[in-house]
């Protein structure tokens, strides 16, 4: 695994400071560390989610400044989590709901045994680096993102494996004999973690020269300037913000609370789109019964806005 990375603060406002982190560490106590982590992020006001296995962590929060420097410092405390590796952006508001610690058996769930990114793992590539390699020839580029990731920002010339999940990419590769026709084997994800094991299982099945981008998404749109940028579109992004751009700016989009696709603002436009009830990508796949509930659903919500409340169904 790499070492930390002093990472400097992104430079867009916001009241909220992100952190996006994950580990692969051998963590056998996962189970007894979840109810003090959950209180050490209920009493500093971090909100967001934190996913622990026997194999690490993954997550990404939200608090102050103060409270998010407290919560990195605590996990790089317990001794499998000291080399965490973390990225930041900024929110304008509270981008989640609640805090969640969650047990899991994986921190990125592809189901396959015995991939170890801490045994095999590809070759990390810089920001600064990765537009050579995916620009060259000899480089097959793919997404290890799923549809609705994908469907508002790529990588130009990237194969998109149109997955639903993560746990339908080991069969994508499988079935796709094609992907050995190129020496050279280039992937991405959001933040880095999912390519850590898509790399681990594409060197398990045979393919030697296999990159991946350090950082992920994220620190690409962070590090490299616009005008030299590669990236077409935005990235989605697990919260309410729903998407980054670069600089790591909040996106345009917004997200359909019956689908849970991100949407634009020309899709707002639809006759298909209603708040919280429908859009284009869902309405013709929902029924009627379906919308009045999504209806019912948005009333309370609207109801609980005007008490200035928050409702957790939103």
């Amino acid at each position: 695994m790499t070492d930390n990375l002093a990472l400097s603060r992104p430079e867009t406002t916001g009241a909220f400071l992100v952190a996006a982190l994950y580990h692969f560490a051998r963590f056998d106590r996962y189970e007894s560390f979840r109810a003090p982590l959950q209180a050490f992020c209920d009493e500093n006001g971090i909100k967001g989610t934190l996913l622990i296995a026997r194999e690490g962590i993954n997550g990404t929060v939200a608090g102050t400044d103060d409270a998010i420097a407290r919560l990195l410092a605590y996990l790089r405390s317990q001794p499998e989590f000291a080399k965490l590796e973390h990225k930041e952006s900024r929110a304008s508001k509270m981008p989640f709901l609640r805090m969640k610690v969650r047990l899991k058996r994986e921190i990125v769930t592809m189901g396959v045994e015995d991939i170890d990114p801490n045994r095999i793992v590809g070759t990390y590539v810089d920001p600064k680096d990765w537009n050579a390699l995916i620009s060259d020839p000899d480089t097959i580029v793919i997404d290890t993102r799923n549809d609705y990731e994908t469907a508002i920002g790529i990588f130009k010339g990237a194969v998109d494996p149109k997955t639903k999940t993560f746990r339908e990419f080991p069969d994508w590769v499988k079935n796709n004999p094609g992907l050995h026709n190129k020496p050279k084997i280039a992937m991405y994800c959001t933040g880095g973690i999912r390519c850590e094991k898509a790399t681990a299982f594409m060197k398990e099945q045979g393919f030697e020269d296999v990159y991946h981008l350090k950082g992920g998404i994220l620190k690409y749109l962070e590090d490299v300037p616009q005008e030299e940028s590669l990236w077409e579109g935005a990235c989605f992004v697990f919260d309410e913000r729903v998407s980054v751009e670069h600089g790591l700016t909040e996106g345009p989009h917004r997200l359909c609370h019956a689908c849970r696709n991100p949407i634009s603002a020309e899709e707002v436009n639809s006759p298909y789109f209603e708040e919280g009830v429908s859009c284009s990508h869902c309405y013709h796949t929902r029924t009627e019964e379906d919308r009045l509930r999504y209806r019912q659903r948005q009333h309370q919500i609207m109801l609980a806005k005007k008490r200035g409340e928050k409702h957790i169904g939103g």
